[in-house]
Formats: structure tokens, C-alpha cells, sequence
């Protein structure tokens, strides 16, 4: 069975795809969040595509384990997801993914990065895409991980 992760964001939602055997976990792409309508027949597609058996969200948690704001928006989403696409969704914590994603494609700083002026560039936006699927295939991979033992 193939399973495909989410890292959900208030811009862009980050998705991922495990391998048919449901033991890697491989970034995908980056959905535009243009509403709950838009964003599920682009994932209903997605799972259509890749014959998708089950789909894992992240869970926002703070350092406490208590949910973030965004968690209200992530659980309409899921029920959302449940209802319209018709396949089992669960979650998964994602905390620190995306700074995990980054420090990846990034690698580490060797001092604090400095505070521009200037307008992101185009580069910028595609690390962005790249980074939220990166973090969406470290939440899927987590779940994998988990779910073997």
C-alpha cells in the first residue's frame, strides 16, 4: 500500500509519497492552499494517481505537546480529507520538520543570517517549495518508521 503525507500550511501544503512497498518515504510537491474545495480534489488526484491507501497528516504541537492554533484549521482539514477522498487519515507529530527540511537542502549556517531588505527571490520561493515537501516526506517517514515496530 502507498501512503501520502501532508505537512499542512496556511499558503502551502506540502505533500509526500511512499514507495508502493510503504517503506520510504519521498517528497512529492507543494499545493497552493486556495481553500479546503481546491486543495482536496488536487489531493483526491494526487491519490488517484499514485494509488494512495492512506494519507498522514502532521500534527502541530509546541514544545509542551499541547496543539498549536493552526491544529483547528489541520483537524477541519482531516475531517475534510475523511470525508471527501474517502481514505483513512491519521497523524503524525511534525515538530521541528520543516527546521529539519531546511538544515537538509540548506545545510548548516556557520553565523546568523542577516536581516535584508531586500524582496525574495524567485531562488527563495523554490527552497520554500522544497523545504515543506521535504517536510512532508520526514512526517510520512516518521510514520513508517513507527508503524513498523
Amino acid at each position: 500500500m502507498r501512503y501520502l503525507g501532508i505537512d499542512y500550511g496556511e499558503k502551502r501544503i506540502g505533500v509526500a509519497l511512499s514507495d508502493e512497498n510503504g517503506r520510504m518515504a519521498f517528497p512529492h510537491g507543494v499545493i497552493a492552499n486556495l481553500g479546503l474545495t481546491k486543495t482536496i480534489k488536487k489531493i483526491m488526484k494526487i491519490c488517484r494517481d499514485n494509488n494512495v491507501g492512506k494519507i498522514i497528516i502532521g500534527r502541530s504541537l509546541n514544545y509542551q505537546g499541547e496543539s498549536n492554533p493552526i491544529m483547528e484549521e489541520i483537524e477541519k482539514f482531516k475531517r475534510e480529507l475523511e470525508e471527501k477522498v474517502g481514505l483513512p487519515v491519521d497523524y503524525e507529530n511534525e515538530t521541528l520538520t520543516t527546521v529539519e527540511a531546511g538544515r537538509a537542502l540548506k545545510g548548516e549556517r556557520a553565523r546568523p543570517p542577516i536581516q535584508s531588505q531586500r524582496k525574495p527571490t524567485e531562488k527563495y520561493f523554490k527552497m520554500r517549495r522544497k523545504i515543506d515537501a521535504s517536510a512532508a516526506a520526514l512526517i510520512l517517514k516518521a510514520y513508517l518508521e513507527r508503524a513498523k515496530k
